[in-house]
């Protein structure tokens, strides 16, 4: 939503600047996405002058050359190439020293030998409209000299909101400017829809019939001797300044009035409605309509159309028909403004993605009674500014079922307000905050300390009897506002949030603590964390594409993924069952700005299909990425290692051996990971059960690595909950012995075939408890041990808790550990 200042100065003014406004409303939630300057960046040096002459350029057929009146004792000679310039007409001129609105600065200059003071503007070049084809002509009246930023909207500041779908009422400028007469106390003129100029009962000329319940109201008007035409350059200026193009009069009436009030309209040519008649219907099956966009569009019954005689003529809240629009001939328009189903509108323009001004409006839900505030407000613009007449007598038609128009009443309790805030708010004050916001109060009588601490702990029952006031919700907030909680947020966000002070909770004797398994959630973020990787929070979707650019096969069920019934785009259309898939993003994001190390990780949950319909199982998954380097490059290390198997492993190991979880890792396969750096994750649960396999680890296949502009990548994947369970109880400590070890170390050839995790396993099976530890610390591969065979260093530290090992007890415990490794099929080096 933009914002105009100018615009909104009209209807409240207070005394600040844009960036302190934009401050002062992101403070009591009304987000500003930026702030930024339309038009020409001063209005100094534009004036209004007057065509004294114009005659023709000595050396130029396309160029004129004219004096202007500008209000001094000389007038000015501007060399002007507009075709409609000539003698007699108000031009705006801009004189040497004006800037335009791409910063251009404005100097005496000579055009074919002919000096020129200025420059003769059309509307394009001041930002006021669009056409570039001639010259302004404004009103004979207007005196020479006088400055133009007093006659058009040259130059204001914008505020762009980011208005959340709570708040349609924030969607038109007198909504706004209701907030910013709540938040600064600045006064608020009267609604713009005060004084209407048409007239309630029947109206003749067409009948409308409504037959869905999809449109809560449909009112509408006649308007005759309708003359279409361009529209003032003042309605030019605030529509552009909005963002909107100005077409013609009419239309933009309609435009400028949905910008004000936020509700939208629909002019149509009630001459091209065939038979005189209109029915509100839902679709049917072969209803086709041309929307004003020039697309022919089949729609469906779950959309909402406008017919007449000959079908559909306007798709309901969305955007109206080719058919009946209005065009330059149009001299009698029934203009309709009508309030529809906000689920019902966003379903239809989604799935024809065809979003615009009236559908992100009408989605939110309006309130039906601002159908009649457009159209009085648009009422007086057509006669003002279409020289229309209006026809006595407004259509106004329901639903079958008819629409609600009662407003609530809602006890707000003083106890309730402080319980809830921390911090005592005067009655006379929640008043004033809820009167600025459109609400209605009445003082409901009582003392508020009488009324018991109590009341602040209790609901809305008993409300009737607990002092404080009773508040009756406007039509514009009554989908937003239905409980007291909702009037005290109302109170507190304009009073200041940033003003309210820290204060605990009631805790009646409630102790709160984190369980166990989110204990261990956290160690398992700060441990990745403190070994250098940065947590990220995707998005809880994936493309439909994804399994397919991980090669995942038809059987793999991460395939099953579930469909999102509404997505926000197509990339968000499948619930994900990997965070690979983002985790790839966000490095591909990261290596295409230009920082080629990245180490990452996500905790959180994937979605896995239910069978026979039941709802989605959501395994809490761990999964981490390593790309480019493990460390920055230094003097001592101009090449630093790259992210591979190793390092995701050594993370991995960091994890796991942090949360004190039995595991392994052995070889398996991914469809994207690398063949030969792959390996599958296992752990041991409490108690000695079964392993569980609980993820993957290894490099990425390089192709599937280039499709997301990657290289050497590795990553690595568990489920959380199964990792968790494992996860023994509390840590047993032993007094560290004072008796010797005793150390050895042995190298043992063995076939390549052998992995290094299940010799160690054997060693220390054939070890016993007096092997205290056993690891390996070199590997060769080479001629010396033939072809085939690899040899491994492993180092052994035998120890006691109780008594100095003799070197019998080691001796026995090393001819285990040599038959152990013979099994594997080792044999000792010399």
């Amino acid at each position: 939503m933009k914002v105009p200042l100018s615009w909104l100065h009209e209807h409240v003014h207070p005394e600040l600047d844009a960036r302190a406004l934009a401050s002062r409303l992101a403070l009591t939630g009304t987000e500003v996405d930026r702030v930024h300057h339309h038009g020409v960046p001063s209005s100094d040096n534009f004036v209004v002058a007057k065509v004294l002459e114009a005659v023709q350029h000595p050396d130029a057929d396309r160029l004129r050359v004219t004096t202007l009146d500008i209000g001094e004792a000389e007038p000015a000679q501007v060399v002007c190439g507009a075709p409609n310039a000539r003698a007699g007409i108000t031009v705006a001129l801009a004189r040497p020293g004006a800037r335009l609105p791409d910063g251009t600065k404005l100097k005496k200059a000579k055009l074919r030998g002919v000096e020129s003071q200025g420059m003769i503007l059309g509307e394009s070049e001041v930002d006021v409209g669009v056409d570039h084809d001639g010259i302004m002509e404004l009103p004979d009246e207007l005196i020479a000299g006088t400055p133009l930023g007093n006659v058009l909207p040259l130059e204001t500041d914008v505020l762009e909101l980011e208005i959340t779908p709570n708040r349609p009422d924030c969607l038109g400028i007198y909504g706004v400017a209701r907030e910013v007469h709540a938040a600064t106390g600045a006064p608020l003129g009267p609604a713009p829809w005060e004084h209407d100029t048409g007239s309630a009962g029947p109206l003749d000329g067409i009948a409308v019939t409504v037959e869905t319940d999809r449109c809560p109201r449909f009112s509408a008007r006649i308007f005759e001797g309708v003359k279409v035409g361009p529209s003032p350059y003042w309605l030019k200026a605030r529509l552009m300044a909005a963002g909107q193009r100005p077409i013609s009069n009419v239309v933009d009436i309609t435009n400028y009035v949905m910008l004000l009030s936020g509700q939208p309209l629909h002019a149509f040519d009630l001459d091209r409605i065939a038979g005189g008649t209109l029915v509100v219907r839902d679709g049917r099956e072969g209803d086709v309509l041309e929307t004003l966009d020039g697309e022919t569009r089949r729609l469906d019954a779950d959309m909402v159309v406008i017919a007449d005689a000959d079908g559909p003529t306007s798709l309901a809240g969305v955007m109206g028909g080719a058919r009946s629009e209005v065009h330059g001939g149009t001299t009698r328009v029934l203009l309709e403004s009508a309030t529809w189903n906000g689920p019902n509108i966003q379903r239809t323009s989604t799935r024809l993605a065809l979003r615009s001004e009236a559908s992100s409006r009408y989605e939110k839900g309006l309130s039906p009674e601002q159908t009649q505030e457009a159209l009085a407000v648009a009422t007086r613009l057509l006669v003002e500014l279409a020289g229309a007449t209006v026809r006595e007598g407004t259509l106004d038609e329901a639903g079958p079922s008819g629409w609600d128009g009662t407003h609530q009443t809602i006890r707000l309790r003083d106890a309730r307000v402080s319980g809830l805030l921390g911090a005592d708010i005067p009655r006379a004050r929640s008043a004033e905050i809820l009167n600025a916001l459109g609400f209605e109060t009445v003082d409901a009588g009582g003392d508020a300390t009488a009324a018991g601490g109590d009341a602040a702990a209790t609901g809305n029952g008993g409300a009737a009897t607990a002092a404080g006031l009773d508040v009756t919700v406007p039509h514009f907030r009554r989908n937003d506002v239905t409980r007291e909680a909702d009037l005290i947020e109302e109170v507190a966000r304009i009073d200041g949030v940033d003003n309210l002070p820290a204060t605990l909770p009631l805790r009646r004797g409630a102790a709160g603590r984190l369980t166990q398994w989110q204990q261990l959630r956290r160690t398992t973020a700060d441990t990745l964390a403190g070994a250098g990787l940065h947590e990220i929070i995707g998005w809880s979707w994936s493309p439909a594409e994804l399994a397919d650019r991980l090669r995942l096969p038809a059987d793999d069920p991460r395939r099953a993924a579930i469909a999102v019934d509404n997505p926000m785009s197509a990339e968000h259309g499948l619930l994900r069952t990997t965070l690979l898939g983002g985790l790839l993003d966000v490095a591909q994001r990261n290596v295409t700005r230009g920082i080629p190390d990245v180490a990452i990780f996500e905790s959180g949950a994937v979605f896995v299909r239910g069978e026979d319909g039941a709802l989605p199982h959501e395994p809490h998954t761990l999964a981490a990425l390593l790309t480019g380097a493990l460390r920055p490059a230094s003097w001592r290390e101009s090449q630093p290692p790259p992210a591979d198997f190793f390092a995701a492993k050594g993370v991995l190991a960091h994890l796991l051996d942090t949360l004190r979880v039995t595991w392994r890792v052995e070889p398996g396969s991914e469809p994207f990971l690398h063949p030969g750096r792959s390996a599958r994750v296992i752990v041991t649960p409490q108690g000695g059960a079964d392993e569980i396999v609980v993820g993957w680890i290894g490099e990425l296949h390089p192709s599937i690595a280039a499709d997301w502009d990657l290289e050497r990548t590795a990553a690595f994947s568990i489920d959380l909950n199964v990792t968790i369970a494992a996860v023994p109880g509390a840590a047993v400590y032993a007094d560290y012995t004072s008796f010797p070890e005793v150390r050895q170390d042995l190298a043992v050839v063995l076939p390549d075939t052998v992995a290094a995790s299940d010799v160690v396993a054997a060693v220390r099976r054939a070890g016993g408890p007096l092997l205290a530890d056993a690891g390996v610390f070199d590997v060769y591969a080479g001629a010396q041990v033939g072809e085939g065979n690899v040899s491994l260093a492993l180092r052994l530290a035998f120890r006691a808790p109780d008594r100095t090992l003799t070197d019998e007890e080691v001796g026995q415990r090393r001819t285990a550990i040599e038959e152990a490794l013979a099994e594997l099929g080792g044999s000792l080096r010399a």
